[in-house]
């Protein structure tokens, strides 16, 4: 009776390390795990990690994604925003933090919302937290980009261009290391 009792309760430790592996391989979520930086001419960065959800034929922007209400750009965890210098996103100041991104999709014009609070999931997420709202240009890419991609362009030796792109749509601000 002890050595059954022993057996089940070893098969059940075998069985929850084998889920709690599995759920630590983010590689293997349906949308996998994705990230982006921009390294300045001083040597410092900004850092985003983000999920990478695909649109495996569905309608985004106005669709999954309804406009005009916060999203969590991305998909599992929250995306994050992590830099080691202060930064100008737009003209908005940022300090050197951790912080999550959210987003407001919209047909004319995006909204970045740096929010100070971390570790969240999704939405809803607390707007009293919010450092800022940015407005983000918006424009129509030429072919569709099945997996959403966060990426940065460099545009000078301390400056980025942080892109949002997915569908059809690219959603891109400045990220300028402030002096």
């Amino acid at each position: 009776m002890i050595r059954l009792r022993c057996c089940v309760i070893l098969a059940a430790v075998a069985v929850c390390s084998t889920l709690a592996c599995a759920q630590q391989d983010k590689s293997k979520r349906p949308s996998p795990p994705g990230s982006a930086e921009c390294q300045f001419a001083s040597g410092k960065a900004v850092h985003i990690d983000y999920g990478r959800p695909s649109m495996k034929g569905r309608k985004i922007y106005g669709g999954l994604v309804p406009y005009n209400k916060e999203w969590r750009t991305g998909a599992n965890e929250a995306t994050t925003f992590v830099t080691d210098t202060n930064l100008e996103v737009g003209t908005t100041k940022v300090p050197a933090g951790k912080y999550t991104l959210f987003t407001v999709p919209s047909q004319k014009q995006w909204t970045l919302i740096i929010s100070k609070k971390t570790g969240e999931w999704g939405i809803p997420y607390p707007q009293d937290e919010d450092l800022a709202r940015v407005p983000m240009r918006s424009e129509e890419l030429s072919a569709p980009v099945e997996q959403f991609t966060i990426s940065f362009e460099r545009t000078a030796p301390e400056a980025c261009t942080l892109r949002l792109d997915w569908e059809t749509t690219r959603a891109e601000v400045s990220v300028r290391e402030a002096k």
